[in-house]
């Protein structure tokens, strides 16, 4: 049956559009786009997904669970020291693969928005947010272990962190090689070098 249309595989089309979106940004990826991509028709696009917005809030969750998901591994440490290093060092590893977008997916696809899609940029604003908050409460764990030093401003320390992780983001975004980054992940650590016991 020569005319009948290749099988529609979802989970490979999810893939091809978080690797676009990722490279170019929720606005930057237009439907025309995605319909080249995933090699399909947009009506079978929006029949499966639903909104251009639904399929990047699967794409982002496709790439939490993936690629983005470091950060909740490397929290799951047992001392904290090793935990936040490496989740800067893995995130430098994976803001820098090559052959593909470089920096976070959360961090760079919506910075700023036209008005219409202001829910996604808020959206995914909250998702870094959370992210703060997570090493803020991996923080305050290592505190109540008697890991930190006494008096140690947990969230003040969860926000350096946050900041330094999704630095490394726009910085792997603008071009900086692994090498710098992770000497940069070095210095950050000192800092946690100070706070802890031992």
């Amino acid at each position: 049956m020569a005319g009948r249309p290749r099988e529609f595989d979802k989970d490979h089309a999810l893939k091809q559009a978080m690797l676009l979106f990722w490279a170019r940004g929720y606005e930057g990826t237009s439907m025309s786009a995605l319909v080249e991509a995933l090699g399909i028709a947009s009506a079978r696009i929006y029949a499966a997904f639903g909104s251009k917005e639904q399929l990047f809030r699967e794409a982002v969750a496709l790439y939490e669970a993936g690629d983005g998901g470091f950060a909740d591994r490397a929290l799951r440490e047992q001392a904290v020291r090793p935990a936040i290093e490496r989740m800067l060092h893995d995130a430098v590893l994976t803001y820098t693969k090559r052959g593909r977008a470089q920096g976070c997916l959360v961090v760079s696809a919506a910075t700023s928005t036209a008005p219409e899609n202001e829910a996604v940029m808020d959206w995914l604003a909250e998702h870094r947010r959370q992210r703060t908050q997570q090493i803020i409460a991996r923080l305050q764990q290592a505190a109540t272990a008697g890991e930190l030093a006494d008096g140690a401003d947990v969230q003040a320390l969860g926000d350096y962190f946050a900041t330094v992780l999704h630095g490394i983001s726009t910085q792997a975004r603008d071009g900086a090689s692994r090498a710098r980054l992770l000497a940069a992940v070095t210095v950050a650590m000192q800092v946690l070098g100070e706070q802890a016991h031992g």
